[in-house]
């Protein structure tokens, strides 16, 4: 086929584990459900990961960029309002929760599944975290004073994360809305 772009195996392993993760949760997940999903073999699977986790590291890396991607975006667009920042955010958000299997927030699911603090899992979900507060704290610089950037950043990425879980329990409907609403009074 002319023009068609071919997928590497370990894209397509790191697809299909991620649409079963998001769906099922990691520890349903067996090794040997991917690799039927994916179209390959064992040893293929292992040549590309050295163990699940190093597979869960990928799924999560993957789900980050394109978190960073659309708030990066969203940043761009709005180009110091707040305002607009929020109200893409919200849109979103709205959006995302409003999609049949829509299950929440991937990091946070998986950092349910996943308890040690230590473990590489957990590391990188704090990582993300982190880049988090850092996009939040950076679309209220013109709107906070500096003191309480930090404080209003992890505020916000409270909203963001019952947004997430509101969403995932069936409040798509009025979950945008009540986001943007709630984002504007934290920094009015």
């Amino acid at each position: 086929m002319i023009g068609a772009v071919k997928t590497s195996m370990r894209d397509r392993l790191v697809e299909a584990a991620s649409e079963l993760f998001y769906a099922e949760g990691i520890r349903a997940v067996s090794v040997d459900r991917i690799i039927e999903a994916a179209g390959t073999t064992k040893v293929t699977f292992y040549r590309h990961f050295a163990s699940k986790d190093d597979l869960v590291l990928a799924h999560l890396e993957k789900r980050a960029q394109l978190e960073r991607d659309g708030i990066g975006q969203a940043l761009a667009v709005a180009d110091g309002d707040a305002d607009r920042f929020f109200e893409l955010v919200a849109g979103n958000l709205g959006v995302l929760a409003c999609e049949p299997g829509f299950r929440g927030c991937p990091f946070i699911n998986a950092a349910a599944e996943f308890p040690d603090g230590e473990s590489p899992i957990r590391r990188f979900i704090d990582a993300h975290r982190t880049w988090w507060l850092d996009a939040l704290g950076q679309s209220v610089s013109g709107r906070v004073a500096e003191a309480d950037r930090e404080g209003t950043a992890r505020d916000l990425m409270l909203l963001r994360d019952g947004a997430m879980v509101a969403g995932y329990l069936g409040d798509g409907a009025t979950l945008a809305a009540s986001f943007l609403r709630s984002a504007r009074a934290l920094i009015a």
